[in-house]
C-alpha cells in the first residue's frame, strides 16, 4: 500500500473508533434517562394511589361535620347551664 491509502485507512479507523465511543456514550445516557424516567413514573403512580386512598373517605366529611355540630351544640348547652348555675351560686 502506498502512504496515502495507509493514511486514509488510519483516518477511517480513528473515525470509526470515535463513532463507536460516541454511540456507546449516547446509549449510556439514554439508558440512564430511561431509568430515571421509570423511577419518577413509579413515584408519580405511588402518589396517585395515595391520593386515591386519601380521597376515598371524603363522603364521611358530611357525617363528621354533623357529629361535630352535635358536639358543639351539646357543649353550648352545658356552657349555658353552667353559666346560669354559677350565677345563682354566686348570688
Amino acid at each position: 500500500m502506498d502512504a496515502q491509502v495507509e493514511q486514509l485507512w488510519q483516518l477511517a479507523n480513528i473515525l470509526g473508533i470515535v463513532v463507536v465511543v460516541a454511540v456507546a456514550l449516547l446509549l449510556t445516557i439514554l439508558v440512564l434517562l430511561v431509568h430515571r424516567i421509570r423511577k419518577r413514573v413509579a413515584a408519580i403512580k405511588a402518589t396517585l394511589v395515595a391520593i386515591k386512598a386519601n380521597t376515598e373517605d371524603t363522603a364521611l366529611i358530611t357525617t363528621t361535620a354533623g357529629g361535630v355540630e352535635a358536639v358543639l351544640a351539646e357543649g353550648l348547652e352545658h356552657h349555658l347551664f353552667l353559666g346560669r348555675v354559677l350565677d345563682k351560686v354566686r348570688s
